[in-house]
């Protein structure tokens, strides 16, 4: 009998060594390569064409039920996820430890189950005891949740299948599940995708809405195999800086909807509270205008947010290395553009410290923020404040060009909405129904100077 071979799985990016090392070769973590069970090896003279059952195929036209969504009962919620949950769907929802993930599922569950359907809420990390204090401190102890706490996947499918299947199943968190049919320890690469795949195929079965919480690296990944997130119908992540109150619930993910849609969200004394505007959250209501200072347009799925970059240079006397600090935005892009400045308009940075922040904990990504930060990085140099009233957007290329982005329409429409005047941004940008004094910058070199032109 052939010797059986060792097999180490690393647990934060499931690449598979063939022996132990401190550091996972692939992803460079320490101590995250754990024995696992070896797979399988079928021989050659096993047949898979032969003994099984004949699939029966449909055709693309087939008459089929119309998608029939159910609503969570947060409106924040339901846009993120395109309008609902959807039967028979299994939902990964990752983010940091406290950041309010097991508050906006019971607060969703509450409202579930007040409407009369059926809701089975699974514990893995806290007692039942715990929940129902966080559900009192909500104003949910009257609602009629099916509540355990329990980590053996096994007794939880033994225990649906002698009742109704629920409207909505959560687990909270997937990587405390474990299965006795797979060997290792419960958050392992084997029993997290294993266990998910029981959970899912009972999902896909019954028409259950699932939702599975997933841990998180310290890099903010889902933590357990990648191949899990391609399992699910939807992944989303709820951010959020602890200084901050706001959250923000982003679809990574969606099999039945937009991606990139968010749902932004207050933490409360009372839970998580809506918040419909989100624009309002991210501009600061100063009463004079300061240099450094730029509003920006940016657009999240279908949505427009307006939010404030601040920045701030500071000279230095001595030959010291200048320090860059950002907050909020791609220090990589923030060097970039730097470079920009300095090579193509002529303005001095190397010999002064850099510090760019976006206001109210929020992250962009949008590389029309280009403009917005070019903006407050001339001001703050020049020590000129901004107009209270305008916008900035573009995306800048290397050769010091503003080009045009998607949806500038959409981007001053809102910034009209909410009592803006000015907006400055790409030549080509479709500004005849927003209502505002468009003005098209074509070049960076345009940008610095009408900052350096402003009174």
């Amino acid at each position: 009998m052939a010797k059986t071979k060792r097999r180490y799985v690393c647990q934060n990016c499931g690449s598979v060594s063939t022996r132990w090392q401190g550091q996972c070769p692939d992803c460079s973590e320490w101590n995250t390569l754990v024995e696992d069970a070896p797979a399988t090896v079928f021989s050659m003279k096993h047949d898979l064409s032969s003994g099984g059952r004949a699939i029966a195929f449909e055709a693309l036209d087939a008459p089929s039920e119309p998608l029939v969504r159910l609503p969570t009962g947060l409106a924040e919620f339901d846009r993120a996820l395109g309008g609902g949950l959807v039967p028979g769907s299994a939902i990964l929802m990752g983010g940091e430890p406290g950041i309010g993930k097991s508050t906006l599922l019971l607060q969703s569950a509450g409202a579930v189950a007040k409407r009369g359907l059926s809701v089975v809420y699974l514990s893995g990390e806290e007692a039942a005891g715990q929940v129902r204090m966080r559900a009192g401190r909500l104003g949910l102890a009257d609602a009629p949740i099916k509540l355990a706490s329990a980590t053996s996947v096994r007794d939880l499918l033994t225990t649906l299948g002698t009742m109704d299947p629920p409207s909505l199943l959560i687990v909270d968190s997937i990587q405390t599940m474990h299965s006795d049919t797979i060997e290792g320890a419960p958050g392992t690469v084997s029993q997290v995708r294993g266990c998910a795949f029981e959970l899912i195929r009972y999902a896909k079965e019954n028409g259950v809405a699932l939702v599975l919480v997933g841990h998180v690296t310290k890099d903010g990944s889902i933590a357990g195999p990648r191949v899990l997130e391609h399992m699910v119908d939807v992944v989303m992540s709820f951010e959020g800086e602890r200084s901050h109150q706001y959250r923000i619930l982003r679809a990574l993910k969606n099999r039945f909807g937009a991606v990139d849609e968010i749902g932004v969200f207050a933490m409360a004394g009372a839970g998580l509270e809506e918040v419909g505007n989100p624009s309002l959250l991210f501009l600061s209501g100063r009463e004079e205008p300061l240099a450094g200072s730029a509003v920006f347009p940016a657009l999240e799925g279908t949505r427009p947010v307006l939010v404030e970059i601040q920045a701030l240079i500071v000279r230095l006397q001595s030959g010291a290395t200048p320090r860059r600090a950002v907050v909020g935005w791609d220090s990589g892009r923030l060097a970039m553009l730097l470079a920009v400045l300095e090579s193509r308009c002529g303005l001095n940075f190397s010999s002064a410290e850099v510090y760019l922040n976006v206001a109210g904990g929020y992250r962009l990504s949008d590389p029309a923020a280009d403009v917005a930060v070019a903006a407050a990085l001339v001001s703050a140099l020049a020590d000129k404040p901004l107009p209270t009233h305008a916008v900035w957007f573009g995306e800048v290329s290397l050769a010091g060009e503003i080009r045009p982005v998607s949806h500038s329409g959409l981007r001053l429409r809102e910034a009209a909405k909410l009592g803006f005047g000015i907006g400055h941004g790409p030549t080509e940008a479709d500004a005849n129904s927003s209502g505002l004094n468009y003005r098209g910058l074509s070049r960076l070199a345009n940008l610095v100077d009408r900052v350096m032109a402003t009174a």
